[in-house]
């Protein structure tokens, strides 16, 4: 079984960083916020391979969130490079990303203060199809930006017309408390949807029916950790009215494709 979301941070800023994100976004982590507590987890839940986004909140950061991710390229923990749309020489920076071998990047909105539709996305999301590396994006809602939802399903619905990506990834099934639009916008699209934090949070009625319309072959298990329990999800999933072999395809068969494992 493989995790399409995760994090986890440095041990010597974790705590700090899980303290302020828990403050802000009004909620408890399930684990300290480290690979080894990321590891852990897994271990406890029967989760393989836990794919790790690392989110660059400011131009600044990108070479020393990319050293930390350089780490985890292979192995129970995969993790995406990052890169934020200020960045200077984007294809340079995803070149340089791609060459360290990083298979995928992560992108995040709200934290990188940037609507999804800017043409600054647009230009990163298309040179990265270039490379073949796949793009996960945070979207609908964030709690920790209450006010202003920065991927709404219309405007990933405008990037995936006018850039027409074959490896990207729309966290939340494809927008965290805005499954209405998603299932008006988005399902059916030439894009994956993946199950971070919606257990219990959407109906379990439309959850299958999104998955079923958009085709579970697009669907990637996902948890989010350390914002929610990884055994907790993985059982809350297996008792959804999904057949084996839809199970199948979502836990592991549709990420081994896509991360070609």
């Amino acid at each position: 079984m493989i995790d399409f979301h995760t994090h986890m941070f440095p041990e010597k800023i974790a705590g700090k960083t899980l303290r302020f994100l828990s403050e802000r976004c009004k909620t408890a982590p399930f684990t300290e916020g480290t690979p080894q507590g990321l590891l852990s987890s897994a271990k406890d839940a029967g989760i393989a391979c836990c794919v790790a986004l690392p989110v660059v909140t400011n131009p600044e950061q990108f070479e020393s969130v990319n050293r930390f991710a350089e780490q985890f390229r292979e192995g129970p923990i995969l993790s995406f490079g990052g890169i934020h749309p200020e960045n200077e020489d984007y294809k340079g920076k995803l070149r340089y990303l791609k060459d360290h071998g990083f298979i995928g990047i992560k992108l995040h909105p709200d934290y990188q203060g940037t609507f999804f539709n800017d043409i600054r996305y647009k230009r990163i999301i298309s040179y990265a199809s270039e490379l073949e590396m796949i793009v996960s994006v945070h979207a609908g809602f964030d709690p920790g930006y209450p006010d202003c939802v920065h991927c709404t399903p219309a405007m990933a619905r405008e990037v995936i017309d006018e850039v027409a990506p074959d490896r990207l990834v729309l966290a939340h099934l494809g927008g965290f408390l805005h499954w209405d639009e998603v299932e008006q916008e988005l399902v059916g699209r030439d894009v994956w949807f993946d199950t971070a934090v919606v257990f219990g949070r959407i109906p379990d009625e439309q959850l299958i029916r999104i998955c079923r319309n958009h085709g579970t072959k697009r669907i990637l298990f996902a948890t989010d950790s350390p914002w929610s329990g990884q055994k907790e999800s993985l059982e809350y999933f297996q008792k959804l009215d999904l057949t084996d072999a839809e199970k199948a395809q979502i836990l592991s068969e549709n990420a081994k494709k896509l991360l070609t494992l």
